[in-house]
């Protein structure tokens, strides 16, 4: 990348784990890669450097913002604006039956955080959104009118792993009831009983959960595992980059069992049935280095699996 696209890319999101990735995603330089989380395009420009003229790359994002910020001019490159959970669909549709590596850098992008309009920080106060496509779906407030008390509880207590999950959805549906619901403001007003505006650790939790249902990114995480496998070619790569444990728990699981739940599944003789496997037993993490340059490559994972 020159350094007009770096600024450009890294203006909108730092691409983590970048070098890493990308090295280990492109295998064979003619073949078909798909990013399904483009962002600002950061990995999908170090791909393209990694390809010859015969290969082709293919972008996935939902976000509006992300198809305004894609400035990348080349004939080997093509956007799909869409969720990742449709790769099959659009591959079917462009008459692609295997891929030689697919990409995914999961959880928010750092425009999501920054942008003070979206709802996904506590830092500012905007309406309480949160879809990652902003055109469609429903709202974290929606969310909450629309779902139970239990119902709630059980997003918070899975997604956002807090104590207190139970209590804090009847203190959102309260508020959600009394239609003091509809601001990032009005929220942290509503559960600063149970986490003041000083515990940021907690609020962050809270967010997360929130967003995680709002956006069905467990979903689709374990659509894209699944049609993601079938896609690749043998020995294709399959590089993910994950950042709590909700994320990196399916992937890891998947990679060493073929299953979201790490159930191995073997035949008659014992030989597992998974049609993917591990490259490294271990994740790769950042560096020191990056974790100075991008505090919030910190939590990041990065794992391998290889089609059979």
């Amino acid at each position: 990348m020159n350094k007009q696209e770096i600024i450009r890319a890294e203006g909108y999101h730092i691409p983590v784990l970048l070098h890493e990735s990308v090295d280990l995603l492109v295998t064979n330089p003619s073949g078909i890669y798909l990013d399904c989380t483009f962002g600002g395009g950061g990995h999908s420009r170090y791909i393209l450097e990694r390809l010859s003229p015969d290969g082709h790359l293919f972008g996935f994002d939902r976000d509006p913002d992300a198809l305004a910020n894609c400035s990348i001019n080349d004939d080997r490159f093509t956007f799909v604006r869409s969720n990742f959970r449709y790769l099959r669909h659009f591959m079917d549709f462009y008459g692609i039956g295997q891929v030689d590596g697919i990409l995914a850098d999961l959880g928010l992008s750092s425009h999501h955080l920054d942008d003070e309009s979206r709802g996904f920080s506590f830092r500012f106060d905007a309406p309480l959104d949160m879809r990652m496509n902003s055109h469609g779906g429903k709202t974290a407030a929606q969310l909450v009118i629309e779902r139970s008390q239990e119902e709630l509880g059980d997003i918070l207590a899975n997604y956002a792993e807090l104590k207190g999950s139970y209590r804090i959805a009847t203190l959102l549906k309260r508020a959600s009831d009394d239609g003091r619901l509809k601001t990032i403001q009005d929220l942290l007003i509503a559960v600063a009983p149970i986490i003041p505006e000083r515990d940021k650790k907690s609020l962050a939790k809270l967010f997360q959960g929130l967003r995680i249902a709002v956006n069905d990114e467990i979903g689709a995480l374990r659509q894209l595992l699944s049609d993601g496998s079938k896609l690749l070619r043998p020995e294709g790569r399959f590089v993910v980059i994950t950042y709590h444990s909700l994320e990196d728990r399916p992937v890891k699981n998947f990679f060493r069992t073929g299953n979201i739940s790490g159930e191995r599944v073997t035949d008659h003789f014992g030989v597992s049935l998974s049609p993917i496997s591990p490259l490294q037993s271990k994740p790769i993490l950042p560096s020191a280095d990056e974790e100075a340059r991008n505090p919030r490559s910190r939590s990041a994972k990065l794992r391998v699996g290889v089609k059979k």
